[in-house]
């Protein structure tokens, strides 16, 4: 599948490991390497941690290929809507075995 029509849109990317990493894509390569910009990592505090969820900036951000297990379209208006600090939920487990 290409990705053209998500170049220069926000993204939502799943990796291998199960981090959640949002930014606008920038480009793209045949071997799905991917470069955003205005990146920010989501960290989601589960159920019974005290503390908040937290958004980490990053900034322009190389994400290889073979670490992309997802990537989709991010509704921008219900995306600023929600309070990442209070979003709570279960870890996303890697996909990578050993």
């Amino acid at each position: 599948m290409s990705l053209n029509h998500y170049v220069d849109k926000r993204v939502c990317i799943i990796t291998t490991t199960g981090r959640t990493i949002v930014g606008t894509l920038v480009g793209y390569d045949n071997q799905t390497n991917l470069i955003l910009n205005d990146t920010v990592e989501r960290q989601i505090a589960s159920p019974d941690d005290d503390f908040p969820s937290s958004e980490i900036p990053m900034g322009v951000y190389l994400i290889r290929g073979d670490d992309v297990c997802l990537v989709g379209l991010v509704d921008e208006a219900l995306d600023k809507s929600i309070n990442w600090e209070e979003v709570k939920g279960a870890k996303i487990g890697s996909t990578k075995h050993s």
